[in-house]
């Protein structure tokens, strides 16, 4: 990442700056940032990477947590609370299922996934009587130009 002033970051610009990166790659086009609620210092962030890796489970959100859970280390016991998490499509029921362990305090996503969302549609992971953590979830930041790259993205496979 190049460096920013930090008045100016936008982790959502940032997460669709990712997005874009992982399209040129070939992989479905999801970015994520992962920032300290309080600072608004970037933590970590990741692209999709299903392709690349050869593996179903490299989703955005799930690559950020990991990166972001190594940092903050054993004492925390990988969790992220106080941390936000900022992701280009509603995250699906597996990533939602990790945001709940890593117990991170907000959700914030771009494009509403109906298909295979997990969290406004599906399953709706957070509202689960199961589910012990639910972060304040915010849907629909920057919706349109999120949506329209995966619509790009899957026009182009079509």
């Amino acid at each position: 990442m190049s460096e920013h002033d930090p008045n100016l970051f936008s982790p959502m610009s940032r997460a669709i700056e990712l997005a874009r990166e992982a399209y040129a790659r070939g992989e479905v086009p999801v970015g994520c940032v992962i920032v300290d609620g309080e600072s608004g210092e970037m933590i970590a962030e990741a692209s999709n990477r299903c392709e690349e890796r050869g593996n179903p489970t490299a989703h955005a959100e799930l690559l950020a947590i990991t990166a972001a859970a190594e940092k903050a280390g054993q004492k925390s016991g990988g969790r992220l609370a106080g941390a936000d998490l900022y992701v280009t499509l509603e995250p699906c029921a597996m990533c939602a299922a990790a945001i709940s362990f890593a117990r991170l305090r907000r959700v914030y996503f771009g494009a509403y996934d109906p298909k295979m969302g997990g969290v406004e549609h599906g399953p709706k992971f957070f509202t689960q009587p199961t589910c012990h953590h639910g972060p304040e979830v915010v849907g629909g930041l920057d919706e349109t130009i999120c949506r329209q790259l995966m619509q790009d993205f899957f026009k182009e496979k079509r």
